[in-house]
């Protein structure tokens, strides 16, 4: 009788090279038992194996169906992960006529005379120039940073891997909302923390778990994103921040403020304001501006600098003085502050069309967000729903991506708007629609 490791090895390489595509239901054991004249055992087994290898998901009642390709440790919505002709895993905005309004803060910097000063090197605290600009950038209502307190990293990403590592020893546990950021997963991966999800409600985190979670076991840091938060768009209060200001207070607790996508909300005061002592802000230039040429800021509270500074030059995370330059001048030129406004009003076009074409599903998003997280309905599951949109040329992000712990992942999708033409979007979000109307 033959191997059921070599059947398997057959189907896995008919699912690796596409000739099995994601989506795909494979036929029941029993039938394909009989096409390939095994026993019914054998082909238990040969599932079984495709199961292990993470090639198909086999859902009780409904049968086995070919996985989407699983999103790569590390890369998730960062880099291309994926040849879908559609990517709403990928969520980097982009308007008309941004390359014509970056192009004029770059020709200064291309004179010979310049040049050579804006391609050395530079410190991770960056220019006095940089350190007034981005302090003027990020100032809200009632919170300002001091330029002194202001430090530069190649991206936000790296940032919060900086104020991570001067945070947190390897071991260390870290409080995050039970969903989060994707990449804050492989960054407590490489720096040795231990991520502990955290209960959330509509507002985004409950400061009772972060208590109760600390003193089950005390916590190192907390990493929150109180505006917007990815995936689901929750947006604090005022009196839910204090009452977490409170509570960090209390526990002596650092914080790390993610404020990648803050922009797009006019909601005030930053968490930041409540507990200045205990906060670490992260942000950066790349959604307001572009991916490739960007930087990401980290605001420290007093006395934190030399500290924060050493953890991003020892990582190698600290910004290219080309990019800091480069968005120096359009941060002055008010180059930013117009690619924010364009932003704003494409986000708040993008949300009308998941608003009217979603009607009817369970959709969170805020209207001036760049996604949307979608519960699906029964009987779908989040990988099933993957595959099937993958099957369709359409890339979408399950949510065992932002998933933290061993609680099971929810059956939903995130949704990014921002990477695609708002036709294409449409279109899109119609056959997404029609899939999850038609069910598995």
């Amino acid at each position: 009788m033959e191997d059921y490791r070599r059947i398997a090895d057959r189907l896995a390489e008919e699912i690796l090279t596409g000739r099995l595509k994601a989506g795909e239901r494979l036929p029941p054991q029993r039938v394909f038992a009989r096409r390939r004249r095994i026993a019914g055992s054998t082909a238990g087994r040969v599932y079984g194996e495709l199961v292990r290898r993470g090639l198909v998901v086999g859902e009780v009642g409904r049968g086995t169906f070919v996985r989407a390709a699983p999103v790569p440790s590390g890369r998730a919505l960062a880099e291309p992960a994926t040849t879908a002709a559609v990517n709403l895993e990928l969520n980097y905005p982009s308007v008309e006529g941004q390359s014509e309004l970056l192009a004029g803060g770059l020709v200064p910097l291309l004179r010979a005379d310049v040049l050579g000063e804006v391609t050395r090197t530079v410190a991770a605290t960056g220019t006095a120039a940089a350190r007034e600009a981005v302090a003027g950038l990020l100032a809200g209502s009632g919170w300002r940073p001091h330029p002194e307190q202001l430090l530069f990293a190649g991206n936000a990403r790296q940032a919060i891997a900086g104020a991570l590592a001067s945070l947190v020893r390897p071991g260390g546990r870290v409080g995050v909302e039970a969903l989060t950021y994707p990449l804050v997963k492989e960054i407590a991966a490489r720096t040795g923390c231990v991520l502990v999800p955290l209960e959330t409600d509509g507002e985004g985190l409950l400061p009772g778990a972060v208590a109760a979670a600390h003193h089950s076991a005390p916590l190192s840091a907390l990493y929150v994103q109180p505006t917007l938060h990815n995936p689901t768009s929750a947006t604090m209060g005022d009196a839910r921040k204090r009452e977490l200001a409170e509570v960090v207070r209390e526990l002596g607790l650092p914080v790390v403020e993610d404020r990648i996508w803050s922009f797009l909300h006019e909601e005030g005061v930053p968490f930041a304001a409540y507990a200045p002592e205990r906060v670490h802000v992260v942000d950066g230039l790349s959604k307001r501006v572009a991916p490739g040429l960007t930087v990401g800021f980290l605001v420290v509270p007093e006395g934190r600098v030399e500290e924060a500074a050493g953890a991003l030059r020892s990582g190698g995370w600290t910004a290219g003085r080309f990019a800091l330059e480069a968005g120096t001048r359009w941060i002055q030129d008010g180059v930013v502050d117009r690619l924010v406004a364009d932003r704003r009003a494409d986000a708040a076009r993008r949300q009308r069309v998941v608003a009217e074409l979603l009607d009817g599903f369970a959709v969170r998003a805020d209207p001036s967000a760049y996604y949307a997280w979608w519960e699906l309905p029964s009987p779908w599951r989040a990988d099933t729903f993957t595959a099937a949109a993958a099957a369709r040329g359409i890339a979408v992000t399950p949510g065992s991506a932002f998933a933290v712990g061993a609680q099971g992942a929810p059956d939903a999708v995130r949704l990014g708007l921002a990477s695609v033409p708002v036709p294409v979007l449409g279109q899109a979000l119609r056959t997404l629609r029609d899939v999850a109307r038609g069910g598995p």
